[in-house]
C-alpha cells in the first residue's frame, strides 16, 4: 500500500536569526528584498560593530519603520553580565550568561603598563588537560564571533569605568581551545581590530593553542597578524601525553614542525607558555629539553606559576628551583618572562576557569 504524505497544517514559530551572524552583504540584500535603501546596511553594521548596539531601538538614525523591520525578522542575542568578583589584587572575574542560559568566564587583568581582557571561546573544553579546571568540563558548544565580541566589549567597560584606563591587550586564554572553533576566533578577531568594528591592533591580540598541528599551518596559511602562544608546559612527548592528552595526536615534532611553518608565513615569534609544576617539569634537564624544541624559530617563554586546582594534586615548583630554571634559559638567549597569577583568590587565575553557577 503506497503511504500519502501527510502536511502538517499546524504553523510553526518562525525563530528569528541572531542579526550579527550575518554580514555586510547579506544585511544589504535582506534591505534591499524590504524596499529599503542599500546604504543603510552600513550603518547597521556599525551600530552593531563599532558601537555595539544590543536593541534595534538605539539604532537613532534608522527610520522608525526600518527598525520595526529589523525587531520582526531578527534579534540580537547579547552576552549578558551573571556575576563579577572582585580579586584583592584587582583582577575582575565575570560569569557572562549566554542567551542559552549557558555560562562562561571571562577576566579583566589590570597592570601598571596594560590593561588585558582574557576571553573565551567555547562552553567547557574537549581537550581534558590535566591541570586545567576548565579541562574537566564537558565542551558544550562553540562561542559565535559575537559572544567573543561581547566579552570584550563587556571588559572593556569595566576597564574604563573601574580604573579609567583603555583596554590595551587581548588574550583568548580562558575557556577552551581556541583552534577548534577556529572561524568564529578569526571572525570575532575582525570584528575587533577592523576600523569598522572595535579597532584595535592585531599585535595586540594573543591566541593561545594546547597545539593543533594543522590549524597552526593553518593560521600560517590565513597570514594572521596577531600573536600565537603555544601552552607547551613539557617538552618531551612522554611528559605532555601525561598532562595533555592532545599531545597523543599533535606530537611535539608535528609541533615544532608547524610552528616554523606558522613563522615562515607570519613572521611572528611565538610564545611558549610554560607551567612549572613541583618535581615534575622544573629541573634544569626538563629547562634544556624546553631551550632544544624552542630555539628553532625566535620566540619568548613565559615561565607560568600555577594555580591549584580541587581536582589535581599538582603543586607549584619552589622559587629556588624557577630560579635557577629561568636563569638556565636566559643564559642560553631566550627571552624569558615570569608571570605571576593574578585573581588567585576569586578562581580567576590560569587555570581556574570553569563557569560555576
Amino acid at each position: 500500500m503506497t503511504e500519502i504524505p501527510i502536511v502538517a497544517s499546524i504553523a510553526t514559530k518562525t525563530v528569528k536569526k541572531d542579526i550579527r551572524k550575518l554580514d555586510l552583504a547579506a544585511i544589504k540584500e535582506f534591505l534591499t528584498a524590504q524596499g529599503e535603501q542599500a546604504f543603510r546596511a552600513k550603518q547597521i553594521h556599525e551600530w552593531l560593530w563599532k558601537k555595539s548596539a544590543l536593541s534595534f531601538d538605539q539604532m537613532t538614525n534608522l527610520s522608525v519603520g526600518l527598525r520595526q523591520k529589523l525587531t520582526n525578522h531578527f534579534i540580537i542575542n547579547p552576552v549578558q553580565i551573571d556575576k563579577q568578583q572582585l580579586s584583592s589584587d584587582g583582577t575582575i572575574k565575570s560569569a557572562f550568561r549566554l542567551f542559552d542560559h549557558n555560562l562562561v568566564e571571562g577576566v579583566l587583568i589590570p597592570a601598571d603598563d596594560r590593561m588585558t581582557a582574557c576571553v573565551s571561546s567555547q562552553v567547557g573544553c574537549s581537550l581534558t588537560c590535566k591541570f586545567c579546571a576548565t579541562g574537566y568540563m564537558e565542551r558544550k558548544r562553540n562561542l559565535d564571533a559575537a559572544e567573543i565580541y561581547d566579552q570584550v566589549v563587556h571588559i572593556r567597560n569595566m576597564a574604563e569605568a573601574q580604573y579609567q584606563t583603555p583596554l590595551t591587550n587581548i588574550v583568548y586564554m580562558g575557556m577552551g581551545e581556541p583552534l577548534l572553533n577556529y572561524a568564529n576566533v578569526l571572525q570575532s578577531i575582525e570584528h575587533i581590530t577592523s576600523p569598522e568594528g572595535l579597532n584595535m591592533a592585531p599585535k595586540r591580540i594573543t591566541v593561545s593553542t594546547a597545539g593543533i598541528a594543522k590549524m597552526i599551518k593553518k593560521l600560517g596559511d590565513d597570514q594572521v597578524k596577531f600573536n600565537l602562544a603555544l601552552s607547551l608546559h613539557a617538552a618531551n612527548d612522554v611528559k605532555r601525553n601525561q598532562i595533555m592528552p592532545i599531545n597523543e595526536s599533535n606530537s611535539l615534532v608535528a609541533l615544532k614542525e608547524a610552528l616554523q611553518y606558522f613563522y615562515k608565513q607570519t613572521g611572528t615569534r611565538v610564545t611558549y607558555e610554560y607551567i612549572l609544576f613541583y618535581n615534575f617539569n622544573d629541573t634544569i634537564d626538563d629547562a634544556r629539553e624546553l631551550y632544544e624544541f624552542t630555539k628553532h624559530t625566535p620566540c619568548k617563554v613565559n615561565i607560568i606559576e600555577y594555580n591549584p586546582i580541587a581536582e589535581a594534586a599538582f603543586t607549584n615548583t619552589t622559587e629556588d628551583s624557577l630560579t635557577k630554571f629561568s636563569r638556565f634559559l636566559e643564559n642560553k638567549g631566550v627571552v624569558v618572562n615570569v608571570r605571576r597569577s593574578r585573581g588567585k583568590d576569586i578562581d580567576a587565575a590560569c587555570g581556574q576557569l570553569a563557569g560555576k553557577k
